[in-house]
């Protein structure tokens, strides 16, 4: 797993190699404005400490991923994502802590008010594999990433309600 990001676009100026989770790497590069993921699936944060917006790289060129995404700040953290062979499951539920009408997905869903009659998602359980989350459906709008584990409230994350869930598969790697 490999990301070279590199302080202007076009892969222009100071550079700085990536091979794992970095929490901020400001120490390294006064900004960021292009990258080249040359092995894995990344989740960039416009914050340290993987915070503030959530966007997904799959191996590529990205000359000038601002203009490419509409952000509006450089990209600051970025946690890699572990591949994932086998199967996805993850059970979402309509209200914080797992309450409400609940279904079990092991595919991907690009719409939750379509198939499921369910208006929004307000926490899950991920017992396989790895999730991207979209508050609006057909994976557009803001993303969040989720690896197994129980999600009780989405409230802590910016108030976001999830409309679309994408598995994260071994063929983006």
């Amino acid at each position: 797993m490999k990301v070279t990001f590199f302080e202007d676009r076009n892969f222009q100026g100071r550079s700085y190699d990536c091979m794992g989770d970095s929490g901020d790497f400001s120490s390294y590069l006064n900004r960021c404005h292009s990258c080249r993921v040359e092995s894995g699936c990344w989740m960039m944060y416009d914050h340290p400490n993987y915070m503030g917006n959530g966007y997904f790289f799959k191996r590529g060129e990205y000359a000038d991923y601002m203009s490419m995404f509409g952000m509006s700040n450089c990209i600051r953290s970025c946690r890699m994502i572990p591949m994932h062979r086998g199967s996805y499951r993850m059970r979402i539920y309509e209200r914080d802590n797992f309450m409400g009408q609940m279904h079990e997905m092991m595919d991907d869903c690009d719409n939750i008010m379509d198939r499921y009659r369910m208006s929004h998602c307000q926490s899950c359980h991920v017992m396989d594999g790895h999730w991207l989350m979209y508050e609006q459906p057909h994976y557009r709008g803001r993303m969040s990433y989720f690896r197994p584990g129980e999600y009780r409230s989405f409230s802590n994350m910016g108030g976001m309600r999830f409309m679309s869930m994408r598995r994260i598969m071994d063929s983006w790697y």
